[in-house]
């Protein structure tokens, strides 16, 4: 589904059709490690979801650019056995496709010496002639007229009677006088946060009634706006 002219919801990934740009967002990888640090238990999953996934999005486009929209790993402080791993395994399948653009996160502190492993710097926005890709978690100067956003990992809850699922979501609305989209996270293991409940993250996110859902399911589904589903 086209978003914004040009730019097309592909799964949890932004497809920028005319520059062949592929965006995903936030895979905290070791996500897992860190929870079995703090006792409770999970199966450790996630990688080949989220290598998988990858596979079939590259499949089905052939970017020349790959970003990373940051948070690539999950742990602040340290790099865990799992993250050394498997992030190396996600950069080396990304490379075999396409030039990889590192965004740090705020997760990112002790990314470079992973990035480093494969040559790759780490920088905190990259544009293209209309379009600013930026993490989320600190508002940086562009004269850009759309910027694209991670960091929030919005989600919609849905009910019906006692039933009640969350999916993830694309959020499009406006930051000042740009055109806003808010990526989801690629992370398969939590839905993220409800964007009619859960208090915003970003500081590019001050009030989002009047932004468009797109929730993610089998397919992409168009929701209508925030303050509408409220």
């Amino acid at each position: 589904m086209e978003i914004i002219k040009g730019i097309e919801i592909l799964g949890k990934s932004l497809w920028l059709r005319k520059e062949k740009i592929l965006i995903i967002s936030d895979l905290h990888i070791g996500y897992e490690e860190c929870l079995n640090k703090k006792g409770i238990l999970v199966p450790r999953i996630q990688f080949k979801e989220i290598f998988n996934e990858l596979e079939r999005l590259l499949k089905q486009v052939n970017p020349k650019t790959i970003v990373v929209n940051g948070d690539l790993k999950h742990e602040f402080g340290e790099i865990s056995n799992q993250e050394w791993s498997e992030t190396l395994k996600i950069l080396d399948l990304l490379l075999e496709k396409a030039k990889v653009v590192l965004i740090k996160g705020n997760h990112d502190n002790i990314l470079k010496p992973i990035a480093g492993k494969r040559g790759l710097k780490i920088v905190d926005k990259y544009e293209t002639d209309d379009i600013c890709i930026v993490h989320g978690d600190n508002i940086l100067k562009t004269d850009k007229k759309i910027v694209i956003i991670g960091h929030e990992h919005p989600a919609i809850s849905l009910k019906e009677g006692i039933k009640t699922e969350r999916y993830k979501c694309f959020l499009l609305g406006k930051y000042k006088n740009k055109k806003m989209v808010v990526m989801p996270s690629f992370l398969p293991i939590i839905e993220g946060t409800d964007v009619l409940k859960g208090k915003l993250l970003s500081p590019y996110l001050k009030n989002i009634d009047n932004f468009d859902v797109f929730a993610v399911g089998d397919k992409v589904y168009k929701f209508g706006k925030v303050e509408d589903i409220k």
